[in-house]
C-alpha cells in the first residue's frame, strides 16, 4: 500500500479570526527572540487572508510583502505594524514570567 503525503500549510487552516489569533499567540510563545519566525507567521496569516488584498490595504508591493514575510526577509517594525493593522490585528504587552530562584 502506498501512502501519499501532502505538505502541511498552516494557511489552509486559518479560517476564523480566533484561529488566526490563537496561531499567532502560539507563534509568539514559540519564537523567543527569533524575529524571522514571527515574520513568517505573519506571512502565513497574510496568505490565508490574501496577499494581494494585503498589498492593496498596506500600499506595499505584493512581491515585497512575500519577501519581507517569508522568514528570509528583514521587515522593518513599521512594516510589521502596517501589516498587522491591515490584517485587523494588534499587539498586546504582558509581563514575562520569571524563573524563581531560591535564596
Amino acid at each position: 500500500m502506498t501512502v501519499k503525503l501532502k505538505r502541511w500549510d498552516s494557511a489552509e487552516h486559518l479560517r476564523t479570526e480566533e484561529d488566526i489569533a490563537l496561531y499567532l499567540d502560539a507563534c509568539f510563545d514559540e519564537a523567543g527572540d527569533d524575529s524571522a519566525f514571527i515574520a513568517k507567521a505573519l506571512g502565513t496569516v497574510a496568505r490565508a487572508r490574501s496577499m494581494t488584498q494585503l498589498a492593496h490595504d498596506t500600499g506595499l508591493g505584493r512581491e515585497s510583502l512575500y519577501k519581507a514575510l517569508s522568514g528570509d526577509g528583514n521587515p522593518t517594525f513599521a512594516t510589521i505594524l502596517k501589516v498587522m493593522g491591515a490584517l485587523g490585528l494588534k499587539l498586546h504587552v504582558g509581563v514575562a514570567a520569571k524563573e524563581r530562584t531560591s535564596l
